[in-house]
């Protein structure tokens, strides 16, 4: 099954390609058979909120909504990058930053949220991934989430 149907199984569709304000970077780089996803917001206008501190102004269950959708901004650059998500060998490394409210600890529990959405579409083997979440005290904008990431990709 291809990503974009197992997409569709799921109900889950990519919103548009993040756009970066300035020229200087890009959604994705490729380094040989790695692309390197920079850190992306959640993305906006897609029902999920996208600023404010985890853990004051944006719940747990909020912030795990928007690590999903930013999951899937994520992967809307990858599509554009590579022409078909299908050519993703696997998921390498995932670096989840939380817009944390004092106290605020569960940051793991958020990035949860990215993490499920790519076992749930390339499957537990070629889903799994190395990863970190951490807490920060700003993030740009106020984003409430930032996540970059790291795919081995088949040619």
């Amino acid at each position: 099954m291809s990503a974009a149907q197992r997409l569709r199984e799921l109900g889950l569709e990519l919103p548009p390609p993040f756009t970066y304000p300035s020229a200087n970077r890009t959604g994705c780089v490729r380094s040989g058979s790695l692309l390197f996803a920079s850190g992306h917001p959640p993305p906006e206008n897609f029902g999920v909120k996208t600023v404010g501190k985890v853990g004051a102004e944006v719940s747990e269950a909020e912030a795990h909504a928007a690590a999903r959708a930013t999951a899937l901004n994520i992967l809307a650059s990858v599509a554009q990058s590579l022409g078909s998500l299908d050519r993703v060998a696997r998921v390498v490394k995932v670096f989840g930053m939380v817009n944390s409210a004092p106290g605020f600890d569960r940051q793991f529990a958020v990035i949860d949220g990215a993490s499920d959405l790519f076992c749930e579409l390339f499957g537990a083997d070629a889903g799994q991934h190395a990863r970190s979440a951490v807490g920060m005290f700003e993030l740009p904008r106020g984003f409430c989430i930032e996540i970059e990431a790291v795919f081995e990709v088949r040619d």
